[in-house]
């Protein structure tokens, strides 16, 4: 698999991440699945390959479309809060690689989170309050934060802000595989063309009917 279109799986899922993000912030609500493909992802400690992070290339097609609209265009309103966050997600993740000590305490309740997930379901409300809980634990002691735009009335049930906080913890999963991969934030500027051609070749391929 080429470096580029490694990169552009683990972009997608970051995209993917904040554009749940988002949808969850304004709505209220996400898709199930993708929601399952981001908790998913964040109990591949040590995959095999890169999309197996996300349970297979197909599980992130949804963000390798956005991340082609906003590749191309760099703006686009329906998302318009979406490359903000991206951009905020990938900042964060560098934060988070600088600290050992927060490393160590992300895997050992990734783990714990991870059997409590197979005893009820990855979306059950406690797995989201838990993986929600390591989020503030960590990420949010940053001094700087992701500030998440949306409707009052969804962001202050405490039901809805663990699904995004969960969402935000994905997003840097994401941006971990991302960076392990070679991905930097220059690469968004200066290598967008590669990273676009990538991405339009892995969405041309999944969404080829099988013969």
């Amino acid at each position: 698999m080429s470096k580029w279109r490694e990169q552009a799986l683990a972009l997608a899922g970051i995209f993917q991440a904040a554009v749940l993000v988002e949808r969850l912030a304004k709505t209220g609500t996400a898709p199930q699945d993708e929601l399952e493909t981001a908790i998913h992802s964040l109990f591949q400690l040590n995959p095999a390959r890169t999309e197996d992070v996300f349970g297979g290339a197909e599980k992130v097609l949804p963000g390798l479309r956005v991340a082609r609209q906003l590749l191309k265009t760099r703006r686009h309103p329906e998302y318009a809060d979406c490359l903000r966050y991206v951009l905020s997600i990938i900042y964060l993740q560098r934060q988070l690689g600088k600290s050992a000590d927060l490393l160590a305490i992300i895997g050992a309740r990734l783990e714990k989170a991870r059997v409590q997930a197979e005893h009820f379901s990855p979306t059950h409300e406690n797995v989201f309050s838990n993986l929600a809980s390591i989020y503030s634990d960590t990420l949010s002691t940053f001094r700087f934060r992701i500030q998440v735009l949306g409707d009052f009335n969804f962001l202050q049930q405490q039901r809805i802000a663990n699904q995004i906080r969960t969402m935000l913890f994905a997003g840097v999963r994401a941006a971990t595989l991302w960076r392990q991969l070679g991905g930097s934030r220059l690469h968004l500027i200066f290598q967008r063309k590669k990273l676009l051609a990538a991405t339009e070749a892995l969405i041309a391929e999944l969404e080829s009917p099988n013969i």
